[in-house]
């Protein structure tokens, strides 16, 4: 096991990492990285098993590898937090972003997603990812949190500024921490103007959500809600955008199955299903150990850095038969795309929503496509994983 490596900041790796995962799950099922100084948990049993138990892995000393530290992190971030915070917070957001107002955003979705593609139509070719995949969650995110016409421009550019990868840097660079600031003052001013004027949006629904617990009411502070908004602002507009880049990119590979949902679109949905398994856009995920932990022989000590692999619990045939083959009729009752147990996707519900509807809308434009791999450009972050271009032509 000597010529075994991984780590999530190697670009060469990351091109196809899939067979070094093959490898750690038959060998190094707990793998150990002395460079970075973590674990790797790669098996899905492991990795789900891991999503299930917060009070051993815990997320509150942050869940990407470069933020995390042996003290709490303290940011006000849901995604950063344990229980009992962490479930007041989620039952609290839950009160605004429902299933009902996320199922009554379609015809929005479908509005938006069809103006950016008509556009297209005749134009032989456009890039699949920056003119519609990314577009399209940040245009439906600003409605849906109701952001004012007016200012969604500008909103949209310090959202695309906050998703901003430095070279060198990767996530953790200024451009992006100046955007998320930003957005966190604007939102904090609109959450103070829904508390005097409220509006039929989801900022009026954040501030007036609360709860009964042992010390009273329990309601949002105008940070938390801004916290929340931002996180959603930030994590539902990169899944989407890498999940319609993978499926742009993974049905031009398969004709085929490309002719069938072309033919019948209710493969839609599960052939979205089978793109967040076979190519998760959020491969990995990071937590904090609370106790040692025994696993496969090995003894993860309390306090050490573990990583999920969620995109190598997708490919494991202990889980999936022949799990290398992208089939669109694949049966199958779940994955970990979106994590699993009380630290689930909260944005799930709207990331299908959107996806469902964006594949819907561009096969019954576009039957058919090739991707000019010779122009792609590949996204890569410790956590992130997919094409930042994917120009296709017609």
């Amino acid at each position: 096991m000597k010529d075994l490596y991984w780590d999530p900041f190697d670009k060469v790796i990351d091109v196809d990492p899939y067979p070094v995962w093959r490898r750690m799950r038959d060998e190094a099922p707990v793998y150990r990285n002395d460079r970075f100084d973590f674990y790797a948990l790669s098996r899905h049993t492991d990795v789900d098993g891991a999503h299930l138990d917060p009070v051993t892995f815990s997320s509150a000393h942050g869940t990407v590898l470069e933020l995390m530290g042996p003290e709490p992190m303290n940011v006000g971030q849901m995604i950063f937090m344990d229980p009992p915070t962490h479930t007041t917070m989620r039952v609290l957001v839950s009160r605004a972003f429902t299933p009902r107002r996320i199922g009554g955003m379609e015809g929005t979705v479908r509005r938006i997603a069809a103006g950016l593609l008509d556009d297209r139509v005749g134009s032989g070719g456009f890039d699949y990812v920056q003119d519609f995949a990314a577009l399209l969650p940040s245009t439906v995110i600003s409605e849906l949190i109701g952001v004012d016409p007016a200012d969604r421009e500008e909103i949209r550019h310090a959202i695309d500024e906050a998703l901003y990868i430095d070279d060198e840097k990767g996530m953790i660079n200024d451009v992006a921490f100046a955007a998320r600031i930003k957005l966190h003052t604007y939102f904090s001013e609109q959450l103070e103007a829904r508390r005097r004027n409220p509006r039929d949006d989801m900022m009026t629904a954040l501030i007036q959500a609360e709860v009964q617990g042992e010390g009273g009411t329990r309601r949002l502070s105008t940070s938390e809600a801004a916290d929340f908004t931002n996180l959603l602002v930030s994590a539902g507009t990169e899944t989407v955008a890498r999940l319609l880049g993978w499926a742009g990119a993974l049905l031009a590979e398969h004709p085929k199955a490309r002719a069938e949902l072309v033919a019948n679109p209710s493969l839609i949905r599960n052939t979205l299903e089978e793109t967040l398994r076979y190519e998760a856009p959020s491969p990995v995920q990071g937590r904090m150990t609370k106790r040692d932990v025994e696993l496969h022989g090995t003894t993860i000590p309390a306090g050490s850095k573990v990583l999920l692999l969620t995109a190598s619990a997708g490919r494991d045939e202990r889980k999936y038969p022949d799990p290398d083959r992208y089939d669109i009729y694949r049966e199958f009752d779940s994955h970990v795309s979106f994590g699993h147990g009380i630290h689930f996707c909260l944005g799930a519900g709207l990331a299908r929503l959107e996806s469902r509807v964006a594949i819907e809308e561009t096969v019954r434009r576009f039957p058919t496509w090739d991707v000019d791999h010779a122009n792609t450009v590949r996204l890569h972050t410790s956590t992130v994983r997919g094409y930042a271009k994917l120009p296709i032509t017609f």
